[in-house]
């Protein structure tokens, strides 16, 4: 049994402020290090620790700390404070109001920060430490460092790999038990009985449903108050805020300095400074700091499938993301706007350019080599490669290697006979368009220009 002891300190300069309010908690626990306002609190937290006298619930295998927890608890048996929505039984009617917000989607609680919103205070105060960087709660064995000290327990388990949850009916046990509830209603539950009428695609609630039934009906309920776009789901609406109407950047790279809008943009950025790239190619050695890029790879070089067409001129496209970008070539759309001028841009590499070199904002990616500067670090590592004569792109109809996804492309078309831009003077056709650019300006047919077969109506 672990050793408890209890401090009581009147001293003022030692008390620590608890984050909610300022009311002095002289009373500290020397295994979790959290405060309380009266010895009486104290006596009642260190049964978690000890796990002393708990009380059993004889309808389920939980064990609680208190009476009055064991009371709250049969509730749920009861099915006393029910959700109408999900059927979910609540210990409390203050559980069960949090609870719906999850149907409602609901946030009341909002960070000033970064202006990210919460359905719990309690999660508002857990967010707040990033911002702060307060990590209390560190880890003998690795020196991981943690906000709340119910991670750092959770963390422990890693290293010892205690799993004290165990499946009652089944031998599988886990870390935790959010997990064995899961693992519950999934395998041993008759929760997962939300069919979609449309793809049969089966959910473990019914508000899991509804947001999925919002794919194939369009609905999009959350509208943005500063501009006419609209998402189905209400998070969806607050990233959406935060990376285009918002130009607070909260989250700092201890680094290099460079600031993000989103948490998860952070933790991605920080793999480039530990080298860490967990996601791995399975039909070539390159790694990835992203899932999402990881599958747009394979897609690229791994696939021939061309599943996305253009509907103005049939260039058909290996991703939706290069069928958007393609787009533009027709409507000649310029979404990028400066925040500083009134200058439009059809590509966002042309926009980051622009706030470098008029506004000195952001932050040039330099070749340590020739020192060419470069406005995204995507080009500089293009770039890079030239110098270490990286050739990691190779031609299927021949031996010939190249540096460059582009430059293969364009090496691809010697082996085949498809000329896709014409001479809108003469009528000929050219396989590359520096060709025909240059047999336009000799060619005496004055008619329209140069035009690519895919779209003749055109002029390039």
């Amino acid at each position: 049994m672990q050793t408890f002891e209890v401090k009581i300190e009147a001293d003022n300069n030692d008390t620590t402020k608890h984050t909610c309010d300022d009311k002095p908690r002289p009373y500290s626990c020397t295994v979790c290090h959290k405060r309380f306002t009266t010895k009486g609190s104290l006596t009642s937290h260190r049964a978690l620790h000890t796990r002393e006298n708990w009380y059993s619930c004889t309808q389920c295998e939980k064990h609680l700390p208190t009476r009055s927890r064991l009371t709250q608890h049969m509730n749920i048996h009861t099915s006393k404070y029910k959700c109408t929505e999900c059927g979910r039984c609540c210990v409390s009617r203050g559980v069960l109001a949090v609870h719906r917000r999850s149907h409602t989607g609901e946030k009341p609680f909002e960070c000033n920060i970064c202006n990210k919103r919460f359905s719990r205070s309690c999660r508002l105060v857990q967010h707040s430490k990033i911002h702060n960087g307060e990590k209390p709660f560190k880890c003998q064995m690795c020196s991981k460092v943690f906000t709340q000290f119910v991670n750092l327990q959770r963390h422990m388990r890693v290293h010892t790999g205690e799993k004290p949850y165990k499946c009652s009916l089944c031998d599988r046990s886990f870390t935790d038990s959010s997990s064995l509830q899961l693992h519950k209603r999934r395998l041993h539950g008759n929760s997962r009985q939300h069919h979609c009428p449309h793809c049969g695609k089966v959910f473990m609630t019914n508000t899991e449903l509804k947001l999925h039934l919002r794919v194939h009906t369009g609905e999009k309920p959350f509208k943005c108050s500063l501009c006419d776009r609209s998402f189905a789901q209400s998070s969806n609406l607050q990233r959406h805020k935060r990376h285009l109407h918002s130009n607070s950047r909260p989250y700092n790279c201890p680094h290099c300095g460079k600031a993000f809008k989103t948490n998860s943009d952070l933790k991605y950025h920080l793999r480039v400074h530990m080298g860490e790239k967990p996601y791995k190619c399975s039909l070539c050695d390159r790694s990835f700091t992203r899932s999402g890029h990881l599958q747009t790879h394979k897609r690229r070089l791994h696939s021939n499938s061309r599943p996305y067409h253009c509907p103005h001129c049939g260039k058909a496209f290996k991703t939706n993301s290069d069928l958007k970008h393609h787009l533009h070539v027709h409507t000649d759309a310029k979404p990028y706007s400066c925040r500083h001028c009134s200058d439009q841009f059809r590509w966002h590499h042309e926009l980051k350019t622009h706030l470098l070199k008029s506004h000195n904002e952001g932050t040039w990616s330099v070749c340590d080599i020739c020192h060419k500067k470069f406005s995204c670090n995507g080009h500089l590592k293009r770039h890079a490669l030239q110098h270490k004569l990286v050739k990691s792109y190779v031609c299927s109809e021949c031996p010939r290697r190249f540096c460059a996804a582009a430059v293969l492309k364009s090496h691809q078309l010697v082996h085949s006979s498809l000329q896709q831009f014409c001479c809108g003077k003469c009528g000929k056709y050219f396989k590359h368009k520096h060709n025909v650019v240059s047999h336009f300006e000799r060619c005496s047919d004055d008619r329209l220009g140069i035009i690519s077969l895919f779209n003749p109506h055109v002029c390039m």
